[in-house]
């Protein structure tokens, strides 16, 4: 594959050694991270501009990921902002410097929500130093001190040589938050029927190669039909742990491996949301992606083609603005190369604007995490299920991955009122009805009491949250951007409960739990044949909600309607039964081939005077 590396920017393959690290400036200031991309404009020209020879690539990959060249010994200068930071030497600080450390340590642990990514022998500047191997070695030793000074664990990423036996090291350091049991990230997984979306999932969460018909994913599916058919037709959840120094824990962890054995023992765990990738179930999988919010999501694609469900599913992820990798699975049978060209060509389109970059090793892996949430890079790896090709640099992609959200912005909505969406409800045995889905806003707490709606009237029920359970054990707290089960204590019958129905906190003063059958929305339509008018009919997904909804006006189309590329404020209808629906909250609806975006702007509670907007 070396021959397409001029297309996706790869990493060099002899020039880049195993580690990179951060030094210090003439004022023993600390410099910044390997992923910065210094915001060129041109990378794109920068790019085309390089030879096609792997060698020279490669050199044309530093610039695109890192805006310098490793030869010329420098890094972008230490963000002030952010988990990275640079240290030239951590070399027998004093107790008071030692403490410093300690509490800028602490800082950057928080502005990574539990991740800090250490280089050590860099300037604040971004000069690489380096360190002799003594050095280094007392370097390292006090930086795990910091560590455990507060309780987190560190492990080296990579290293890399410089002249004159000196190296650089880049650090990983993480701490579980004090409310958490472990850091937890929401991966959706989605692609088309016979892509190996399932059987990617099997190979990674039980440990095993596929056989090459499919044993692998027998595992992942939940009902016979799917057995039979091969076709996932649900949401099926599973997960994968990583502990401290970076191995996986699985179900081949030992034979008696359970899922909450694997939370308990896991500092991190990737949730993994197997979606259906039949257009039959389309419905289903934009219900997952707009009500689960996952922090990522990673599109599998058969290394024979990309089908007309596989750029749906690009869309849509682009849509809700969920940043993705691309895995191309089945590279044992076919060559990749034909597939590589395609997704060239179509995420550097008009339309995606995006970065490929094409894994082929660990520098890769850290060069495109750092640098994807910023610079639009969108990774892009090649495996085999059955002979496990590619499937290590996939794995350690999956550990250094992040939720990508602040923890000022984790703080701002563990502070608001609770707002739980509901996503899938059912029964367990001697439990009662439990309700699933994922905690908005807010912090909720066993015993609390709550309002579950709306119903058909747009009204509201009390309830008492009786029991919590996240990652199939037990617990007594869920916060804002956390996925829990839920089962009720009350004195009456409950009423149906269905998916899209929110909870709310119950206190007489609570005016915003409330039901609407009318909302309006500024949307922008993606595409549509001919014009959309008043009348149209299409399926609007919000958050967990997926309902048919009626356009009953279009604010200033008059009757020209409004076409592809259009924006316009659109009053909508829902068609069956009212849903919670507030100002600020992002609409897609789809219809057959046609599809458009907007947010909330303004609703009409039923039994209120006065419409609610932003």
């Amino acid at each position: 594959m070396e021959s397409f590396f001029d297309l996706f920017g790869p990493t060099t393959t002899g020039a880049v050694s195993d580690s990179d690290t951060d030094t210090r400036n003439g004022n023993g200031e600390e410099d910044s991270t390997f992923g910065d991309l210094g915001g060129h404009g041109h990378l794109l020209q920068q790019h085309a501009s390089c030879n096609s020879s792997p060698s020279e690539d490669a050199d044309c990959s530093e610039l695109i990921l890192k805006g310098i060249d490793f030869n010329r010994g420098f890094l972008p200068p230490e963000p002030q902002l952010g988990n990275i930071e640079y240290k030239l030497k951590l070399i027998n600080p004093s107790k008071q410097r030692f403490e410093h450390l300690v509490t800028q340590m602490k800082w950057r642990l928080r502005e990574g929500n539990g991740e800090a990514i250490y280089e050590i022998g860099v300037s604040d500047s971004g000069h690489l130093h380096g360190l002799s191997d003594a050095d280094m070695s007392v370097s390292l030793h006090t930086l795990n001190q910091m560590a455990r000074k507060l309780d987190a664990s560190t492990s080296v990423l990579r290293r890399k040589s410089l002249a004159d036996h000196r190296s650089v090291v880049e650090v990983l350091v993480r701490k579980i938050p004090d409310d958490q049991h472990n850091i937890e990230v929401r991966v959706a997984v989605l692609g088309a029927a016979d892509a190996g979306k399932s059987t990617l999932l099997g190979v990674l969460t039980q440990g095993e190669f596929d056989n090459g018909r499919g044993r692998a994913r027998l595992n992942m599916f939940r009902h016979m039909h799917e057995i039979q058919t091969g076709r996932t037709s649900c949401i099926s959840h599973e997960t994968l742990g990583f502990d401290a120094q970076g191995s996986v824990i699985n179900y081949k962890y030992n034979e008696m491996m359970t899922a909450e054995e694997i939370s308990d023992r896991s500092t991190k765990l990737v949730t993994f949301m197997d979606l259906a990738g039949h257009r039959r179930y389309l419905k289903t999988t934009v219900q997952a992606l707009s009500g689960y919010c996952p922090h990522h999501a990673l599109i599998v694609i058969s290394a024979g083609n990309i089908s007309t469900m596989t750029r749906e599913h690009l869309a849509i992820v682009h849509a809700l603005d969920i940043s993705f990798s691309i895995i191309v699975t089945k590279t044992d049978l076919a060559p990749p190369e034909p597939v590589l060209f395609e997704l060239k060509n179509l995420l550097t389109s008009i339309g995606y604007r995006k970065i490929p970059y094409l894994i082929s090793n660990e520098d890769d892996v850290l060069n495109a995490n750092a640098h994807q949430s910023v610079e639009q890079i969108v990774p892009i790896f090649c495996v085999s299920n059955v002979t496990g090709a590619g499937l290590d640099l996939l794995i350690q992609y999956l550990y250094v991955l992040s939720p990508g959200i602040s923890n000022a912005e984790k703080e701002r909505l563990e502070q608001e009122a609770i707002e739980f969406q509901i996503d899938e409800i059912f029964r367990v045995a001697e439990v009662g009805l439990v309700a699933g889905g994922l905690l908005c806003k807010g912090v909720l707490t066993e015993n609390s009491q709550v309002k579950v709606g709306p119903l058909q009237d747009g009204s509201f029920f009390s309830v008492v949250v009786q029991t919590i359970h996240r990652n199939k054990a037990p617990c007594r707290v869920v916060r804002a951007g956390q996925s829990a089960s839920l089962s009720f204590n009350t004195n009456e019958p409950l009423p149906a409960l269905r998916s899209g129905m929110v909870i709310l906190p119950d206190y007489e003063s609570n005016e915003i739990a409330c039901g609407s059958l009318f909302f309006q929305a500024q949307v922008s339509v993606l595409f549509h044949a001919t014009r959309i008018y008043k009348g149209f009919q299409t399926t609007v997904h919000i958050g967990s909600i997926r309902q048919t909804a009626i356009i009953e006006g279009i604010m200033g189309a008059g009757e020209t309607g409004i076409g592809t590329n259009q924006t316009a404020s659109v009053l909508f209808r829902f068609l069956r039964h009212p849903e919670y629906v507030r100002p600020g909250m992002r609409i897609l609806f789809r219809e057959g081939t046609s599809k458009g975006i907007g947010k909330v702007t303004q609703v009409f509670p039923l039994n209120k005077t006065h419409p609610v907007a932003t």
